[in-house]
């Protein structure tokens, strides 16, 4: 074992340009770090370019400086798909075949609604991408008032299902989510997660959601590296939607984030953890609020802000760490719709430990992450996955 600990981080959504195979996604010419960069006179990410971001992708406004640490490779996604759970589980070893859907763009289909309105005995109202408070303020009066029901969806693959806790009651939400949950197995409206989302409150502005949510989530299609570790007595330790993205699966602890900000910030204080294993982080707000929202300018300072928690990062590592930071899927912020986008995405390798830096082969999976992670640990992958190591390219480099 070479490493002690190892840090993955994942900046959601940062592509660094356009898989071979983006045409097949209508996301021919989108590339996320090179549609920020016009946008951002003066762009502040030393640390990310002394990692060697700008030799993956060259940028206008950032300069590379003359010396880089690390070890970088530009990572070709293997699977079917774009989401977040296609593309984390991919790092993890899955190779994903039958692709996760979204409806941000649409609502959900017509015979999806007409089945579920069958099934439930409820009429359904909203059926389009919204943020929940939002939806609440438009809608719920009229849910309270006739019974409709309020069914809506976000960036990623979900079906949400609102219900009033008086009028509409508990058991019925979970009853009409077990329905809509069965119905989108099928492959063409499979969703990574069907959740019920109760609320109090009689008329607008008095709304809130409870505590009384669920999630019908579906777990990862077969045993991931974490599983692994977890079973050989490692930490797992997830920060931010890791836990809910392998549905709890091979971790054991987890912290939940505020923001992204907060993210970084509870991975820097896990640095003073005496932990043995994988401390695993997803970045949601680079997607969530900027990517889908299509602002370029709020990417790029997100982006400048994540810059300035890395470089205290670096700053404690340890020689027996290793951070690797990659990201699951693009979402350019200029390009058309509100959709993410096919892309290849960056893995950025350090440990104060490194004897030299440089760039390594593009690699033909995201799996190479597990793979390491797993040859570190001196474990084998679990059946049926795919990744290949990079540990003998970074380790004794």
């Amino acid at each position: 074992m070479k490493y002690n600990r190892i840090f993955v981080i994942v900046l959601d959504s940062l592509g660094i340009g356009a898989m071979p195979n983006a045409r097949l996604y209508g996301d021919e010419g989108c590339d996320t770090l090179g549609h920020i960069d016009p946008h951002m006179p003066g762009f502040q990410i030393p640390n990310l370019a002394k990692m060697g971001l700008t030799k993956l992708h060259p940028l206008t406004n950032v300069k590379t400086p003359d010396e880089l640490i690390g070890r970088w490779a530009r990572l070709f996604e293997a699977s079917v798909g774009k989401d977040t759970m296609t593309g984390h589980w991919e790092m993890m070893g899955l190779y994903i075949t039958k692709p996760f859907q979204t409806f941000t763009e649409t609502g959900f289909p017509d015979d999806l609604i007409q089945e579920l309105e069958k099934r439930t005995g409820r009429k359904i109202i909203g059926n389009k991408s919204a943020s929940g408070t939002e939806i609440l303020e438009e809608l719920a009066e009229q849910e309270i008032a006739t019974g409709n029901m309020i069914v809506y969806t976000s960036a990623d693959s979900v079906l949400q299902i609102c219900g009033n806790e008086e009028t509409f009651g508990l058991d019925e939400l979970y009853r009409c989510c077990e329905i809509a949950r069965e119905l989108t197995m099928r492959d063409e409206w499979k969703v990574g997660r069907v959740i019920a989302r109760p609320y109090i409150g009689k008329k607008k502005g008095e709304f809130k959601r409870t505590a009384n949510r669920h999630d019908y989530a579906l777990k990862p299609y077969g045993r991931t590296i974490l599983d692994v570790m977890k079973e050989n007595g490692l930490d797992v330790i997830g920060v931010g939607k890791i836990r809910d993205i392998f549905d709890g699966e091979g971790i054991t602890e987890t912290h939940k984030s505020k923001s992204s900000v907060h993210g970084m910030e509870q991975t820097i204080e896990l640095q003073d953890k005496d932990f043995h294993g994988l401390c695993f982080t997803n970045l949601v707000d680079f997607d969530a609020l900027w990517g889908h929202r299509r602002d370029p300018v709020g990417y790029g300072r997100e982006l400048e802000k994540f810059d300035v928690n890395l470089g205290k990062f670096l700053s404690r590592m340890k020689d027996t760490d290793l951070l690797m930071i990659t990201a699951d899927h693009g979402t350019d912020p200029t390009f058309k719709g509100t959709d993410h986008t096919k892309e290849i995405v960056p893995l950025l390798m350090y440990s104060p430990s490194m004897k030299e830096s440089g760039g390594l082969e593009d690699q033909k999976s995201f799996a190479v992450t597990g793979a390491t992670i797993a040859e570190n640990f001196g474990l084998q992958m679990p059946e049926g996955t795919i990744g290949e190591s990079l540990l003998g390219k970074i380790a004794d480099h």
